[in-house]
């Protein structure tokens, strides 16, 4: 597969200055950070995005992360491998990533999961994170970016 154009950060320096502060600043410090690789990861998957894909499971990979969580990430909900914390990221980042395909976009219960589980300013961190991540996935699966082209 080739891309269909030169990434757009790259056509524009001035976003990519602006996407990597934006990640930057989700970094709140107090989350583990296997968890916001997780969500990136989860979230990766279900946008069809192929080098966030491999990029995430190799980041957790130097997290030190078995293999069987990284395989399994896909499936987090029916997997004992997760922990209820990571289960809340999980389930609010699908949620956050599929705005569209529900009328009430965060349920309550989803909500509820993740405060039980998060300070503010953590949840502030995990939602600016999978907000990150959307970007990046939708620039590089509508452009094509191949696996070690892009990010």
């Amino acid at each position: 597969m080739e891309a269909r154009m030169t990434h757009p950060v790259m056509v524009l320096p001035d976003a990519m200055k602006a996407l990597v502060a934006l990640s930057k600043a989700a970094q709140s410090g107090s989350i583990p950070p296997a968890i916001p690789q997780l969500v990136n990861l989860r979230v990766s998957q279900i946008n069809g995005c192929s080098v966030c894909v491999d990029m995430h499971a190799r980041e957790l990979k130097n997290l030190g992360e078995k293999d069987e969580r990284i395989w399994g990430i896909g499936a987090w909900r029916e997997s004992p491998l997760f922990s209820e914390a990571e289960r809340a990221a999980l389930d609010l980042a699908e949620h956050v990533t599929r705005l569209a395909d529900q009328f009430d976009a965060v349920p309550d219960t989803v909500w509820a999961a993740a405060v039980e589980h998060y300070e503010e300013k953590e949840l502030s961190s995990l939602l600016i994170s999978i907000a990150a991540i959307n970007v990046w996935n939708r620039l590089n699966a509508a452009t094509r970016q191949p696996v070690g082209i892009a990010s």
